[in-house]
């Protein structure tokens, strides 16, 4: 027997066999010293990741036990806790998916060609119409544009037609386990909780994102705390299936972000001949960049809004922009500069507003 309790077989030396001289015996016998030599190589080859994926699942479970202090702390019931963990592994598919964001890794008119295609204008379009006495209200009560209500709901769920079905409390627990971001995912694990603990949503229906966002608007747990609202009174902030919550709450967002009502977002410009283009990025007033030979694309003249930002997301051959403090407030719902843009064209495109006038190199590099 070996230190492995695997059998240990002896075999006698043999006299070599020659061609015909081997019989039928033989033959079985060096095949299954043959098999035997496998099974045994197989066997050890699986061992370490046996191993290894227990020892991961092992130290899983520590940590969700780990988190029944602070859990408890936050006024959550041992009931809720473990009926949220129960049955609950690591999800290593979530894990992978942190290298794979595309709204970061895509070049700028991939993105925005994807954003603000037809059928999402098309149906956004659709959507304004059906919806409309509901963005009234959201409208007068925020001073958000409600054709960037709807773009945000647009770009997060295709209005709503899919919100996610990763559960939110495994996705929070993996990220939360393996430190992504730091304490960021642990932090919004233990506020998901506080999410099922005061009943918005039952935990079947408790799904969303890879990244644990949630809901029609995706938001993630700290922020459905902050900014979920429940419209229609029924006593829950319901932004997984309830259109006028979800639409309500994703205005409120915007505008404690500081939304700016009644001012834009930003303007396609063109730079005249010769413009120092170290001025990409700057911030100056609508004016001073008028005076430097700035125009916005459609002929209008600049408006009062105080200040912006000159930015030429795909270099100075590609569409350019002036951005106001109100296209800040959509990155801060997403800080990607393409999921931003993606926004605003779609809003101007819901409105019933033209496409870009300028044309995306798409053979450049996308800057970000």
């Amino acid at each position: 027997m070996s230190d492995l309790g695997i059998p240990c077989y002896t075999f006698r030396a043999q006299k070599p066999i020659r061609g015909k001289d081997m019989t039928l015996a033989q033959s079985l016998r060096a095949l299954l010293v043959l098999a035997l030599f496998s099974s045994i190589i197989l066997l050890f080859s699986h061992l370490p990741g046996h191993a290894q994926q227990a020892n991961d699942a092992a130290q899983f479970r520590a940590f969700v036990a780990s988190l029944w202090p602070d859990a408890q702390k936050k006024n959550i019931s041992r009931a809720t806790f473990d009926r949220a963990f129960q049955g609950v592994t690591l999800d290593e598919s979530v894990i992978a998916k942190t290298r794979k964001q595309p709204e970061f890794t895509r070049p700028v008119w991939d993105y925005i060609n994807s954003a603000v295609s037809r059928s999402r204008i098309e149906t956004g379009t659709v959507k304004a119409r059906e919806l409309d006495a509901l963005l009234d209200k959201i409208e007068d009560k925020t001073g958000v544009d409600r054709f960037v209500v709807l773009a945000v709901w647009g770009m997060e769920t295709n209005f709503g037609s899919f919100t996610g079905n990763t559960p939110v409390i495994r996705a929070l627990a993996s990220l939360a386990y393996v430190r992504y971001r730091g304490e960021f995912f642990r932090n919004e694990l233990l506020t998901a909780l506080q999410i099922l603990q005061e009943g918005h949503v039952d935990l079947a229906n408790f799904k969303g994102s890879w990244a644990g966002a949630m809901g029609q608007t995706q938001f993630m747990p700290s922020s459905f705390q902050r900014f979920a609202v429940d419209h229609d009174g029924d006593g829950r902030k319901n932004i997984w299936s309830n259109i006028p919550d979800a639409l309500a709450s994703t205005g409120n967002y915007l505008e404690k972000n500081g939304w700016v009502r009644g001012a834009t977002w930003g303007y396609e410009v063109n730079l005249p001949s010769g413009f120092d283009m170290t001025q990409i990025n700057s911030t100056k007033s609508f004016g001073s960049f008028a005076r430097q030979g700035v125009t916005r694309v459609d002929g209008d003249a600049m408006p009062n809004e105080p200040m912006a930002t000159l930015v030429a997301p795909a270099g100075e051959q590609g569409p350019v922009f002036l951005l106001t403090d109100n296209f800040k407030v959509i990155r801060r719902y997403n800080n990607s500069l393409s999921y931003a843009l993606g926004v605003a064209l779609l809003s101007d495109r819901i409105a019933g507003l033209p496409a870009l006038r300028t044309p995306w190199p798409m053979t450049k590099e996308a800057l970000r």
